[in-house]
C-alpha cells in the first residue's frame, strides 16, 4: 500500500469507494433510508469530480486499486476519512490519518477535527481524539448522528 496525492482521473473510483463504504453500514446503526441519504445512489460523479478537484485527498492505493482515502483542509480539519468496504481493518485508514497529522504539523496546524459518524467515533477516539459535542445533521430528510471531535497535535512535533 502506497499514498499518493490525489489525481483527476480518480474521482470515479472514489465515488464508489464512498458509495460501498457508507452502504456497507450495518442498518443497525444508520437506517438505509439514513444511508441512502448519506451516499444516493447512484452516486453523482459530477459532484464528486468538483470536490475532490478542490479538496483534493490523500489516496491510498494497494495494487493499482484505490482503497481509502483523507481529506485535510489547510485549518486541520479531516472532512473525509474512507476506507474501500472489502479492505476495512487492515490498517489503511490509520495509515491515512498518520499521513494527514504528518501533513498538517508541516502545515503548522495545531489542532486535527472531525465530525465522525457513528461508526468512525472509535476510531478516532482510539487515536488520541477527545469528544467536543454530539449532533443531528439533516441529510436529504434524514437525521444523521455524528460527533465533532479534536486532537492537539501541537505536542506531536
Amino acid at each position: 500500500m502506497k499514498i499518493r496525492n490525489y489525481r483527476a482521473p480518480d474521482y470515479i473510483e472514489i465515488a464508489d469507494l464512498f458509495h460501498g463504504a457508507v452502504h456497507g453500514i450495518s442498518n443497525d446503526i444508520y437506517s438505509a433510508p439514513a444511508l441512502e441519504a448519506w451516499a444516493p445512489s447512484p452516486p453523482n460523479y459530477d459532484f464528486w469530480k468538483s470536490r475532490l478537484g478542490s479538496k483534493k485527498p490523500f489516496i491510498s492505493v494497494s495494487k493499482g486499486i484505490i482503497v481509502g482515502f483523507i481529506e485535510l483542509d489547510n485549518d486541520g480539519h479531516i472532512d473525509c476519512l474512507y476506507v474501500h468496504k472489502n479492505h476495512q481493518g487492515t490498517g489503511i485508514a490509520s495509515a491515512l490519518l498518520e499521513y494527514a497529522v504528518k501533513e498538517a504539523t508541516e502545515r503548522k496546524a495545531q489542532v486535527l477535527t472531525v465530525e465522525a459518524s457513528k461508526v468512525a467515533m472509535p476510531f478516532f477516539k482510539k487515536r488520541g481524539f477527545l469528544l467536543e459535542s454530539h449532533h443531528s445533521v439533516n441529510r436529504r430528510g434524514q437525521a444523521l448522528i455524528n460527533y465533532t471531535m479534536s486532537l492537539n497535535i501541537k505536542h506531536l512535533h
